[in-house]
């Protein structure tokens, strides 16, 4: 797809309330690792935050250079309307793959799991990553464990553990990629929470 016809794609399912992946509040794994920075100055980038609840809960604990990024306008105006103290300018609407910047964290929720899982994209998708944090940067976030299957429409997409860690090897070094202990239920086994350092 096209940029454009990207951002119509999921402007679509916004529209149209396809948005099984959206739980309508910040993921645990991610807020409970949040809780646990004494930095408030990181900057944090969202890449496909859709809805961006980590986003809101990062500003609401003090995070003030949180970035949040996608290609739809729908989700980011709704967090407009949610978030009215949160700067016009860290909201960013845009293809991942083509954006620019320098962060010293980015945070991993749905973002993978959402476009077509063919290898070059996924290798696309950690070489970015890698370009976009600063040496020593983390990626942190939740990776969906589960096999892909013949269908390359039906979203989200899953992977195994050693295919994601094929993807991330040249780029990171792995802190942590095991089960997360505090997936919420409808998720619980079937997702991956993972720590990596930019090389």
């Amino acid at each position: 797809m096209n940029k454009e016809t990207l951002a119509t794609f999921w402007q679509d399912r916004y529209r149209n309330g396809q948005t099984g992946w959206d739980i309508g509040y910040p993921s645990p794994p991610l807020t409970e690792y949040l809780d646990q920075l004494p930095d408030k100055t990181l900057r944090i980038l969202i890449p496909g935050a859709g809805n961006a609840y980590e986003a809101e809960y990062a500003w609401r604990q003090g995070f003030r250079q949180v970035y949040v990024l996608d290609v739809a306008p729908e989700p980011l105006e709704a967090f407009r309307q949610r978030v009215p103290d949160f700067p016009e300018n860290q909201l960013l609407q845009g293809d991942f793959f083509t954006h620019q910047g320098e962060y010293d964290l980015i945070l991993e929720q749905t973002f993978f799991c959402s476009f077509p899982p063919d290898p070059e994209t996924r290798a696309a998708y950690a070489r970015h990553m890698h370009e976009l944090l600063v040496p020593g940067g983390k990626l942190v976030g939740l990776w969906f464990r589960f096999p892909l299957t013949d269908d390359l429409e039906k979203r989200p997409f899953g992977g195994s553990r050693e295919e994601y860690l094929g993807y991330f090897a040249p780029y990171f070094t792995t802190k942590t990629f095991a089960p997360a202990h505090n997936s919420i239920k409808p998720r619980a086994g079937n997702e991956l929470f993972g720590i990596f350092t930019r090389l």
